[in-house]
């Protein structure tokens, strides 16, 4: 007597019940991480809040909304360390987040004085995801600057000053490259 091969269809329908299965508790994970960062947000209790936004990451580490709402806090609070803990953790699970990069860069730099060298790779990164980024070209062309790389500094510079879509960076850059013409 000889065994019969499972059916090729039987197969695909078992792979598709269990593909269904694993994305309907991720959507189950997701709903809850949703809830819990709503009523974190809700509540005038901000270590219970801060809390329950910990645990949103955990039950759904790739949605943005609790680590921004953690950034929020602990930036408002001038507590870097956990600024940067918070960014950290999002880009391991969504290491194409080229903005959580840039926030990891301005917490080094809020530092006193600012950690330049802790800031540049960070900045890299969110350039090397969005190299039409005026802000990382702009960090970048900053604490190249300072670090004495006067050509990549200009040229990171120069991109920023060119960006009229963001006039602010613009105008820091064309402020720090006629700073650079001084010396």
């Amino acid at each position: 007597m000889t065994a019969r091969r499972p059916h090729r269809l039987w197969i695909a329908l078992c792979a598709a019940i269990l593909l269904a299965g694993i994305a309907h508790a991720d959507d189950a994970a997701r709903i809850k991480a949703r809830a819990l960062t709503d009523a974190a947000i809700q509540l005038t209790d901000s270590a219970q809040a801060v809390k329950m936004l910990w645990q949103a990451t955990d039950i759904d580490p790739t949605s943005t909304e609790p680590y921004i709402y953690l950034g929020l806090y602990y930036n408002s609070r001038e507590d870097y360390d956990k600024l940067i803990e918070v960014y950290k953790k999002l880009v391991k699970y969504r290491p194409n987040e080229a903005s959580a990069y840039l926030n990891i860069g301005e917490a080094y730099m809020s530092f006193n004085p600012p950690r330049f060298d802790d800031a540049l790779p960070y900045y890299r990164k969110a350039y090397e995801l969005d190299p039409k980024s005026s802000f990382a070209a702009l960090r970048l062309g900053e604490i190249l600057a300072r670090k004495g790389d006067r050509d990549q500094a200009i040229r990171y510079l120069k991109q920023a000053a060119a960006d009229s879509t963001n006039p602010a960076y613009a105008q820091e850059a064309s402020k720090t490259l006629r700073e650079m013409a001084g010396f």
